[in-house]
């Protein structure tokens, strides 16, 4: 695994999360937010199960006013479940076989679970490195497992193997047409000739299963054109022995607060 990904700068390792004891406890919290959210507005939606909750429930509570499924989105990433995944030590482990000799350390503001609802593409998060997104060292690695099965209609999450060779590549500001924002609104410079170098894949995974990412690798959110949301969660670690994060003090970028060109002005065109 270690040699796939330090050839393809990604790598998928299937269940590698106990789905009984690491992702049901959060699945399960889950779906009492969404049945709190539901009951606090009065809203008519089905939570009998995780699945119903967070395909149907959330759906007829996004129906009713997107702004309280935004607080579904804020809530759910403080699930102490999901905390315990974040910081669990097979994570480090699973870091330090990845980067031999490595000082794992978590970025903060680093970590969340996603929920992209079909068509809506102001949050899509277009072709980029998570570098420019989250600094603290250029030796990172995302972590990506969903809540969900993911489908090819739900939009997999698109990787260009090999790209992380290039190093960091520079970026600029675009909102989309749509009023895209902070790290939402980044595009690599030369985009399209960049993407032309490389054929592209979608893994299909399901719960418990994890895909690791090189901070460096080039990737997208695929567009979801199902029913329901795709849940997910992200997390992102760093390697604290890395002459750029310790140039920069291991600041943050946008989930900082921070934008990446007060830091990085190099990377801006």
């Amino acid at each position: 695994m270690s040699a796939d990904f330090q050839q393809d700068g990604y790598a998928i390792l299937p269940g590698f999360y106990d789905y009984d004891t690491q992702i049901t406890p959060i699945l399960g919290y889950i779906r009492r937010i969404i049945e709190m959210v539901a009951d606090k507005y009065d809203v008519d939606a089905p939570c009998s199960t995780p699945h119903e909750a967070m395909t149907q429930g959330i759906m007829a509570i996004a129906a009713e006013n997107r702004a309280w499924a935004g607080e579904i989105y804020d809530a759910v990433k403080q699930i102490p479940a999901f905390m315990q995944l974040v910081s669990h030590p097979e994570n480090a482990e699973l870091f330090k076989s990845l980067r031999p000799g490595s000082e794992p350390g978590i970025a903060a503001g680093g970590y969340g679970i996603r929920i992209d609802f079909p068509s809506e593409d102001k949050y899509r998060a277009y072709w980029h490195q998570e570098f420019p997104a989250q600094l603290r060292s250029p030796d990172g690695v995302v972590f990506w497992t969903p809540l969900l099965p993911v489908t090819s209609d739900m939009g997999p999450v698109e990787i260009c193997p090999g790209s992380q060779k290039e190093g960091i590549v520079p970026v600029e500001q675009d909102d989309g047409g749509v009023g895209k924002s902070g790290a939402y609104a980044l595009r690599l410079s030369n985009e399209k000739e960049r993407l032309a170098k490389y054929q592209s894949v979608a893994p299909l995974t399901k719960p418990g299963d994890l895909i690791v990412m090189d901070f460096l690798t080039l990737h997208q959110s695929g567009a979801n054109r199902a029913a329901h949301p795709r849940w997910s969660m992200q997390f992102r670690w760093f390697n604290f022995n890395n002459p750029v994060g310790a140039r920069i003090g291991w600041k943050g970028s946008f989930a900082a607060g921070v934008e990446f060109k007060d830091v990085l002005p190099e990377l801006a065109v």
